[in-house]
C-alpha cells in the first residue's frame, strides 16, 4: 500500500499528476463527479488526483463501484469504500484508463469488451480487456471461465 501523505491522501507521483490534469480536460473527472452529485453521493478527496463518492443511489450500472474519469462510485457507504484499499486500487487503475483513452471514449470500448465476456463467460468482466488490465482479483471478479468450461463441470 503507498505511504499516505501528512494530510491524510495518497501523494502524486509524477504519472498521477499526468492522468489528473489529463482527466480534467478530457472532461471525465468533471463528468463523474457531476454524476456523484446527482446521485445524491458524499465526495471525498482520496489523493493521486482521485475522488470517492459513496452513497451513490442510483442503481446503474451494477457493480460494487465504477469508475468515471478520477471518481470512484460506489452505493457503499463513504466510510466502507474508502477502507476497501484492494478494490480502490483497481479502480485507481480504471482512472488511467480513462486517461489513455481520451475521458468517455472509454465508454464505447468497454462496454463493447463487457459484452464480449459476456457472450464468452457469462459475467461482463473475466474477458473484457480493461477489467483483466486493472486486476481482476482486486475487482472482485472471479478467474476467468468460459460458459462451455462450466457445463463441462456440471456434466462431471
Amino acid at each position: 500500500m503507498a505511504a499516505r501523505g501528512t494530510s491524510g491522501v495518497l501523494p502524486h507521483t509524477p504519472w498521477t499528476r499526468v492522468r489528473t490534469v489529463v482527466n480534467w480536460v478530457n472532461l471525465s473527472t468533471p463528468l463523474g463527479l457531476l454524476l456523484a452529485h446527482a446521485g445524491g453521493a458524499r465526495i471525498r478527496r482520496r489523493g493521486r488526483g482521485t475522488w470517492i463518492a459513496g452513497g451513490y443511489r442510483w442503481d446503474f450500472p451494477r457493480a460494487g463501484a465504477f469508475t468515471m474519469g478520477s471518481v470512484v462510485l460506489s452505493t457503499r457507504d463513504l466510510d466502507d469504500l474508502a477502507s476497501r484499499t484492494t478494490l480502490l486500487r483497481h479502480e485507481d487503475r480504471h482512472c488511467t484508463q480513462y486517461a489513455w483513452c481520451l475521458g468517455p471514449f472509454l465508454l464505447l470500448p468497454y462496454v463493447a469488451a463487457a459484452g464480449l465476456s459476456w457472450a464468452v463467460a457469462g459475467e461482463p468482466g473475466s474477458y473484457n480487456p480493461f477489467e483483466r488490465l486493472a486486476g481482476l482479483p482486486d475487482g472482485g471478479y472471479p478467474p476467468p471461465r468460459t460458459r462451455r468450461s462450466r457445463r463441462r463441470e456440471r456434466r462431471a
